[in-house]
């Protein structure tokens, strides 16, 4: 085995170790503990039950790109929490690090899809004309931004896992790999400032009508406590997004990375938050616009709204409450008289 105070073994301990020796203590492996085996059980069986239920609520309520979405976030980090179980057997262990490195950085980028989703569906129902964004560019932006991360994440965190000895090649996945984070954070960012604009453009417009449909939606507690799950979620990730920048600037076996508390609370906590909100609050019975079966509700016309104050003078068209046959009787009498 090479010295301990070699920087090689140091960053890269698995080269040379393969389980916790008198020669290889834990302290030399990249986390430089034991993960704690009841938070991380605790972790898979939550993100294990968020992704039944996703499956199920996606299912009933056809919320299909939604449910891709929440899925495959719930998927990716019930098996890098599974990683994690295996590195507190053995902090060495190559597939337990490299399953956790890689499902724990890309897993989160699918609860942002998640949420890059909603705005679309609340300006179309709250007015397209207050966005200075088409609605439809929401999508095929944010989610486009999240790919590009997930990407270079996928990119990274496959180059770290695999490296073995070769510092260059670890030290070329950890950059890529905050690199692809920073962008997330950055296309967060964009979002939070394009959501907020909306907010604001909608809130000086107040003096507008709802429409029926917007004006249902703001009437429901269920899409009021959704639309505050979906801030507590952005904000969440965009926390979590954030400490992993941080975590990783120091390089592998850092202190940050070395301090299993704070990635508990801002990595694994901040995710659950996210994942559990966007699970208990789906929008299948909170938001039903994303559900490919909904079909938004006809706006009242003006004289549907208003029968009191029908002219038959001004219209054509037979009088509300009125049908066809009566219209004629009445045309007949006028013609015989």
């Amino acid at each position: 085995m090479a010295n301990n105070n070699d920087n090689s073994t140091f960053f890269l301990p698995l080269a040379n170790c393969t389980d916790v020796t008198p020669r290889c203590p834990v302290e030399h492996s990249i986390y430089g503990y034991f993960p704690s085996i009841g938070a991380n059980a605790l972790f898979v069986a939550l993100f294990a039950m968020c992704g039944a239920l996703q499956l199920l609520c996606g299912i009933r309520y056809k919320t299909w790109t939604y449910l891709i979405a929440m899925l495959l976030a719930c998927v990716d980090q019930a098996l890098g929490y599974v990683g994690r179980v295996i590195l507190h057997n053995n902090p060495f262990d190559r597939v337990g690090f490299q399953i956790q490195i890689c499902c724990l950085i890309l897993g989160p980028a699918f609860n942002s899809a998640a949420i890059y989703l909603v705005l679309k569906h609340i300006t179309l129902a709250f007015g397209p004309q207050y966005s200075k964004i088409r609605p439809n560019w929401y999508t095929w932006i944010f989610i486009t931004g999240d790919l590009i991360s997930l990407i270079i994440q996928a990119i990274g965190g496959g180059m770290a896992a695999t490296a073995d000895d070769n510092q260059s090649q670890q030290d070329t996945g950890d950059n890529l790999m905050m690199a692809g984070i920073a962008f997330q954070v950055v296309t967060l960012i964009f979002f939070g400032s394009a959501a907020s604009w909306y907010v604001f453009s909608r809130w000086r417009g107040r003096d507008e009508p709802l429409s029926r449909e917007a004006s249902g939606f703001l009437s429901d507690r269920k899409f009021r406590f959704f639309v505050y799950g979906f801030i507590v979620a952005y904000v969440a990730i965009l926390i979590r997004c954030i400490y992993r920048i941080v975590e990783m600037a120091g390089g592998w076996a850092n202190p940050v990375m070395q301090f299993e508390p704070a990635f508990i609370a801002l990595d694994g906590c901040m995710v659950i938050i996210a994942t559990l909100v966007q699970t208990i609050l789906h929008p299948g019975f909170c938001f039903p616009r994303l559900s490919s079966a909904y079909v938004p509700p006809q706006s009242t016309s003006s004289v549907s709204a208003a029968p009191k104050e029908y002219n038959p003078s001004s219209m054509l068209s037979t009088p509300p409450g009125e049908s066809v046959e009566i219209e004629r009787e009445k045309q007949g009498a006028r013609e015989e008289a």
